[in-house]
């Protein structure tokens, strides 16, 4: 039923996910394990097939889709039995920039591999990433761009992090964003795509 919950994921079958998540947590099956055994490892295997060109944008858009109506089936039973999320992770597109499409990419393939995502939507301050940061208790810090005019912003996201004194990692992405300026700029982690980004977070978290 997990192997077939998987496919279905992959394939976007949104109503199908729903229901074999529905069936396996009739048949007793605990929450944790159809998460981390069912719907985590759809995603990854998508991840993978996303990285080697095998789907694109729109086929992981459809499968996301499908895995966020799984978890929403699952959630009330991972709050019960105390499951925790891998970390939580903040989110957002940097001030100036009203760009969204590879932010909510990178948004739904944490969330499908276990963390908690608070996203902060588009043209976030710096201040607005550490007050968020702060709030939720995040373990990571995500920013994307997509114009070249506004990633002098990252730049002073990781200052303010830094000043911040929260100790959190920042990781950047977007089109115009390279290795060579997140190393420039003092970012924790830099991923050229979404399923880059979930391997990133999950580096810097020793996971």
């Amino acid at each position: 039923m997990l192997n077939e919950m998987q496919e279905a994921l992959i394939a976007g079958k949104k109503a199908d996910v729903e229901a074999l998540v529905g069936r396996a947590l009739d048949s007793g099956l605990a929450a944790a394990k159809i998460l981390n055994e069912g719907l985590i490892p759809g995603m990854e295997r998508l991840g993978e097939m996303f990285k080697n060109n095998e789907v694109f944008i729109p086929e992981v858009l459809v499968a996301a889709r499908a895995m966020n109506a799984g978890l929403a089936k699952l959630e009330p039973f991972l709050i019960k039995d105390k499951v925790q999320p891998k970390g939580v992770v903040v989110i957002g597109t940097v001030k100036g920039d009203l760009h969204d499409i590879g932010k909510n990419l990178v948004a739904m393939m944490l969330r499908g591999n276990g963390y908690k995502i608070v996203d902060m939507g588009i043209d976030v301050s710096p201040e607005k990433f550490v007050e968020a940061a702060r709030t939720n208790g995040a373990s990571i810090v995500a920013c994307s761009a997509l114009l070249t005019t506004t990633m002098v912003q990252m730049k002073n996201v990781v200052a303010a992090m830094g000043q911040s004194g929260l100790n959190i990692p920042v990781v950047i992405g977007g089109a115009p964003v390279t290795k060579e300026y997140a190393d420039q700029i003092g970012a924790g982690g830099y991923a050229p795509d979404a399923a880059s980004a979930v391997e990133e977070v999950g580096r810097l978290l020793g996971l």
